[in-house]
């Protein structure tokens, strides 16, 4: 990643452009040193140009956002690529660091707080993995005798192109928690009720999923997980499903995911004070 720092009269954009990943980390806060060293501390991030971000970048920002308020200060970010963009706001850090469409807008943003007092920050942002979970028993069997044909066929698409699987149905949840043993999601299958599901996915059964890390990672990692838990809902199921085929890699990925959830969690506690 490259930083430029493009100084204005009382403030300084700095233009980012590549990964901002773990190993950038230590660019931003030497940037961010150098202009408390000369009497800056307010500051535009402009993440137009960044294609990926991990959440060991988003703790960062979150520091240096509160190192310029220390010295009464202010970080906002200006123009995030749609990815930047998209993980900030599933994760809250938009609650903390504000994120604006223009470099103008983040300027004014600026004069405007320099202006006026503080405003309450509002709730505890809550970390939110969004992510969608694609699963398939691996025993096509049941597929065949739990799910009619028009059904294998209508609830098997894709859930970003929206485009048909194919002959191969895959039912889409939506990830509601993970670790390195295991995951849990919802389902929710539409014309399926929940005791139809239950008996689909019921304890025991072994499944091909297939699911996002977004702040590690983009695309799908792949595992095989029995199900072990399963939870009627009034129009969805919960399934909790256990690791029983995970490649090491995937699995040091999961288990570096999870830790750094809880430490950006941690930190965006610490930022709002709640």
């Amino acid at each position: 990643m490259h930083i430029e720092v493009e100084p204005r009269d009382d403030y300084a954009i700095l233009h980012l452009r590549g990964e901002f990943d773990t190993y950038y980390v230590r660019s931003l806060q030497e940037e961010i040193d150098a202009l408390l060293q000369a009497g800056v501390a307010h500051a535009v991030l402009n993440l137009r140009l960044v294609k990926f971000i991990n959440s060991t970048a988003l703790g960062a920002i979150i520091k240096a956002s509160k190192a310029l308020s220390a010295e009464g200060g202010k970080l906002v970010i200006a123009r995030p690529s749609s990815f930047c963009k998209d993980v900030m706001e599933k994760v809250g850090l938009d609650r903390v660091v504000p994120i604006f469409g223009t470099d103008e807008e983040a300027a004014a943003a600026l004069r405007a707080e320099r202006s006026e007092p503080a405003g309450d920050e509002g709730d505890e942002p809550v970390i939110d993995d969004e992510a969608a979970v694609l699963f398939a028993p691996t025993d096509k069997r049941r597929i065949e005798h739990f799910l009619t044909e028009t059904q294998r066929v209508g609830a098997s698409k894709n859930p970003v192109h929206g485009h048909q699987f194919g002959k191969t149905w895959r039912g889409v949840g939506r990830m509601a928690s993970l670790d390195e043993n295991g995951l849990r999601f919802t389902w929710a299958a539409g014309d399926l009720q929940p005791f139809a599901m239950g008996q689909l996915l019921a304890i025991g059964t072994e499944l091909k999923i297939k699911f996002r890390l977004p702040l590690f990672k983009p695309g799908f990692c792949e595992a095989l997980a029995t199900v072990s838990e399963i939870e009627e809902r009034a129009d969805s199921v919960k399934v909790g499903a256990a690791f029983s085929t995970i490649d090491d890699a995937t699995q040091q990925a999961v288990k570096q995911y999870a830790a750094d959830l809880a430490f950006l969690k941690d930190e965006l506690r610490k930022a709002t004070g709640k």
